[in-house]
């Protein structure tokens, strides 16, 4: 049995994940037809104001919870400390940042259980910390795994690009110790490397996770549509909306960073006020 290169890996997970997404979203896609018939979800301009008022709408419908929404936002730390654990006691230390910088990739799909309680309550329905997994009776919920794979795929290949930068910079041998590490990538010319290309891949990696799926998982929980038009609505709002996207961008990594401080602790409030918002900021940005 051959070992394979990187690459080689790599060219067929993007392969498999191709098959496997094109296979759930066929799969999801409940009266196909019909839906591919009915107009498609128009775009909207928006401004920064609008950002505003989906931030304010968000943090509205976390206080309207307040421990429900809390309660189910307590996964994600946790996920991300067993994650940062695994990494110092399994020798990879260099993907400590790329792992947590990482969860903004997979953000969206982490929400869906706040976008789908916003929902029920722009509805007036009642609403408890259940509720949020009521995402899993949509008809869409087919498109909705067939994205969340699409992006679980994105995070990987992030990993993979860091892990890379990572050897061809201070590799390919693992850092003697923590300080150690901290000291390369912070004293030494190769460690600046690091940051510069590390942070410029992350940046296209970022800006091609926030395009297809800005507002794609809300619109799947919103109506019964496929992942390509989901996604391809997601590219329309971005593409006419430049400026508040990008400034939006930066609201969600600027919250991510602060929540992440001390031990993801924050998380517990940011992502349940950015997850209400993202719901709300769709709201705006698109009609179907």
């Amino acid at each position: 049995m051959a070992i394979r290169n990187p690459i080689e890996w790599t060219t067929d997970q993007l392969r498999l994940t191709a098959l496997a997404v094109g296979t759930i979203s066929h799969a999801g896609r409940h009266e196909g037809e019909e839906g591919a018939a009915a107009a498609p979800p128009q775009v909207r301009h928006i401004s920064v104001a609008d950002l505003g008022e989906a931030l304010i709408a968000g943090f509205e419908d976390f206080t309207a919870w307040r421990t429900d929404v809390i309660f189910l936002c307590l996964v994600y730390p946790v996920a991300g400390l067993v994650l940062t654990r695994l990494a110092f006691g399994y020798g990879m230390l260099p993907l400590v940042f790329p792992l947590a910088s990482g969860f903004a990739l997979i953000g969206p799909a982490a929400g869906l259980g706040l976008y789908e309680m916003s929902r029920r309550r722009e509805e007036g329905i009642h609403t408890g910390w259940p509720s949020a997994w009521g995402f899993v009776r949509s008809p869409s919920f087919g498109a909705i795994a067939a994205l969340s794979l699409l992006l679980f795929a994105i995070f990987a290949l992030w990993l993979l690009a860091a892990a890379g930068i990572y050897r061809v910079t201070l590799g390919p041998g693992s850092p003697a110790s923590v300080a150690a590490f901290i000291r390369d990538v912070l004293t030494t010319p190769a460690g600046w490397t690091m940051i510069g290309v590390g942070c410029g891949v992350g940046f296209l990696f970022a800006v091609l996770a926030l395009s297809l799926s800005v507002v794609s998982f809300p619109l799947l929980l919103d109506r019964d549509v496929d992942t390509g038009t989901a996604i391809a609505t997601s590219l329309r709002a971005v593409a006419r909306n430049p400026g508040p996207m990008a400034l939006w961008g930066l609201i969600v990594a600027g919250g991510l960073v602060v929540g992440s401080i001390p031990l993801l602790l924050g998380l517990i409030f940011v992502m349940p006020v950015l997850g209400h918002a993202t719901w709300h900021l769709y709201r705006r940005t698109v009609t179907v």
